[in-house]
């Protein structure tokens, strides 16, 4: 077994994937103002949210949280940053400057967050990044990024697995289709975070622990072309106690049986197919599962698989089962799992009745839905493209806004209603009913007290103008725990069999009708009576302010 991999492999992976220059320019060019303001060091807090839940659905999963962790712990700018910085910015950029950034850590920043895994809503605060103004400005960019594809990725994931239901195993073999190799490395762990049990991504296997699966393709199987090319010929017994055996004679005799139980032309079968599986079959002999659908899987590759896996279960070899990779899945796998009892009960051999089929073609949510509606026969499901592109919403939209500075709350105001922001630092709160399931999420002033289980309260659900309403909650649970303080992660990290463990248990505690794929009803998120009526303030005096001109 492998040596598995420590934190610090983990912080250089993120140090070379998010180093402090992955950003947009502006955030230099807004942190030099501030520093020639001298309002560099003013305290600041900054929110991150997303204003949409993904796909159409009731809800997304919060994820990339660890990764910000260690891309904060290890914040700094090397004196090669600081020099490209000097050639990209303006020829009259105050050098002193550039002495200032290459001081810069995140030694003054402090991050409160909703838990990594967990289900949330739109509008809901994720992370709360507080320090000073122009260090918190920088973070802007990198954390949206480590944040957004995260999120979306993971929750996309996890309705791949509300659509497969519980019985199925799920495969991610998204890499070669990924937006290359660092989007190929974060969907493989997200979407086992999110749900999925097996990778192909042997690189993610090494670094984030996720069970590692696969074994070949059709052009393994195409490469062949007859029995001349198997090489080696011959197979031991599992006992190792008798000679090798010739392996191709044996799974020939074996081919001629199952053919007359099947009711197979054998003029049919292709040469260089039985080739293939034997050729593979000898080298894994413990791991035999090819594709068994290179050129028929009802004249050929069923029968050709059959009888090499029986040939391996006369040595004493377990055979683990077929992928198919083409045409109509589910009623193919109906055909092989019947292949398959055939021979298991005609020739006694109980292997046959627990070996598994894969299914692999360009799965979709949809087509994954359309699957569980149909009578099919398929143990793992491999999906690629639509998982790791996130085909139905290739972004989750996170933003990062301000909401305070110097103590005093700060409000985007725009003329579009939902990109306004919530001003103030916040405690948020999630609601749950007598049943156990949340209901919904409440945003308070940091200094209000936590609203209390069996007590009503007046909110003012975000979205429904200035309608209040009452709810009595039968418990309440805050959202927010500190991560990061004074440079250091104050929160145990998880790792992503912990992250997976928490979405699961997340998800579970939700109403179906908020997690339905189809049709989800809404969830609420709200405002307390007091942030509700800062927020009314803060628009009033706007636009009281915004006619100082004329007023003069």
């Amino acid at each position: 077994m492998a040596a598995p991999v420590t934190e610090t492999h983990m912080e250089r992976s993120i140090r070379h994937r998010a180093p402090p220059l992955l950003t947009d320019l502006y955030q230099f060019t807004m942190a030099y103002a501030y520093w020639r303001a001298g309002r560099h060091q003013e305290p600041a807090v900054f929110e991150l949210f997303f204003r949409d839940n993904p796909f159409g659905g009731g809800f997304s999963l919060f994820a990339g949280l660890h990764d910000c962790l260690l891309f904060l712990r290890s914040f700094c700018l090397t004196q090669a940053d600081v020099d490209f910085l000097q050639s990209v910015l303006p020829p009259d950029t105050d050098p002193a400057f550039f002495q200032f950034l290459r001081g810069l850590d995140c030694s003054g920043v402090a991050v409160r967050s909703v838990p990594e895994g967990t289900a949330v809503f739109a509008r809901v605060p994720l992370m709360e990044v507080a320090g000073p103004l122009a260090v918190v400005q920088l973070l802007e960019t990198s954390l949206l990024c480590l944040v957004n594809y995260a999120s979306l990725v993971c929750s996309n994931a996890a309705r791949f697995r509300l659509a497969a239901g519980p019985r199925r195993k799920l495969l991610e073999m998204g890499l070669r289709r990924a937006q290359g190799p660092d989007g190929g490395l974060t969907a493989s762990r997200y979407t086992h975070i999110g749900g999925f049990d097996l990778t192909s991504n042997v690189q993610a296997g090494f670094l984030f622990g996720i069970p590692v699966s696969g074994t070949m393709a059709h052009s393994y199987v195409t490469s062949f072309s007859s029995l001349e090319e198997v090489s080696p010929q011959t197979l031991a017994p599992v006992n190792g106690d008798l000679d090798p055996v010739d392996f191709i004679s044996l799974s020939k005799g074996w081919l001629r049986r199952v053919c007359e139980l099947l009711g197979a032309e054998p003029n049919k079968l292709h040469e260089g197919e039985l080739a293939a599986f034997l050729t593979y079959a000898i080298a894994y002999p413990h791991n035999f599962l090819p594709v068994i659908d290179s050129y028929s899987v009802s004249c050929s590759g069923l029968l050709n698989f059959c009888a090499v896996a029986l040939a391996l279960c006369e040595l004493g070899y377990s055979p683990r089962g077929v992928r198919l990779d083409s045409g109509d899945l589910c009623r193919q796998s109906v055909d092989v799992r019947r292949g398959f009892k055939l021979c298991g009960n005609h020739f006694n051999i109980s292997t046959f009745h627990s070996m598994i089929i894969v299914g692999t073609n360009n799965i979709s949510e949809e087509s994954m839905t359309a699957l569980n509606k149909m009578e099919n026969e398929i143990d793992v499901v491999g999906v690629g493209t639509h998982l790791v592109t996130c085909t139905r919403q290739p972004s989750l939209g996170c933003v990062y806004k301000l909401v305070e500075v110097r103590g005093t709350p700060r409000m985007k105001f725009t003329e579009d209603p939902k990109k306004s922001t919530v001003p103030g630092r916040k405690a948020v709160y999630r609601l749950v009913d007598p049943e156990g399931h949340p209901f919904l999420d409440l945003m308070c002033l940091e200094v209000e007290p936590a609203p209390e289980a069996g007590r009503p309260l007046s909110c003012y659900p975000l979205g429904r103008d200035d309608t209040s309403l009452t709810v009595t909650p039968a418990q309440v649970s805050c959202l927010r725990q500190e991560v990061f303080t004074k440079g250091q992660v104050t929160h145990p990290l998880c790792s992503a069999a912990e992250c997976r463990a928490k979405v699961q248990s997340s998800l579970q505690t939700l109403h179906p009708r908020h997690i339905r794929l189809q049709e989800p009803e809404s969830y609420t998120v709200a405002l307390s009576e007091k942030l509700h009526n800062l927020v009314t303030e803060l628009r009033t005096g706007s636009c009281n302010n915004s006619n100082f001109l004329s007023a003069n």
